[in-house]
């Protein structure tokens, strides 16, 4: 964006590979999306961090539950999410918790909540 481009509407395109996708990328592309929910801890990677990791895995494995798990550290991603406060429990793109340690119990409650 030039300095003097005040008003001027870019024409951005509705896909994320800038229009250039067709019926058999956009396969591609379904196959890889997560099947199932994902679940992100937002961290540095400190010892309360690593405690909700452990028990989130504790309720999916409760719960029966087939779903990715993700550890991010990387604070340029956390504030993406808007978070300020780890750790942070982020289910399918949502933040859910942030600034305590969900004991197994509670997770087990939102991932519940979320599921449905």
């Amino acid at each position: 964006m030039g300095l003097f481009d005040f008003g001027k509407k870019k024409k951005e395109s509705g896909c994320c590979c800038g229009g250039k996708c067709d019926k058999s990328t956009m396969e591609e592309a379904k196959k890889a999306k997560p099947q199932g929910a994902y679940v992100k801890v937002l961290g540095s990677g400190c010892s309360k961090c690593n405690e909700l990791e452990a028990n989130v895995k504790e309720a999916l494995i409760e719960l029966g539950m087939d779903t990715m798990i993700e550890h991010v550290t990387d604070f340029s991603q956390i504030a993406t999410y808007g978070v300020m406060t780890t750790p942070a429990l982020v289910v399918n793109g949502k933040v859910v918790s942030y600034g305590k340690v969900l004991k197994k119990d509670e997770a087990i409650k939102i991932l519940q909540m979320i599921s449905k």
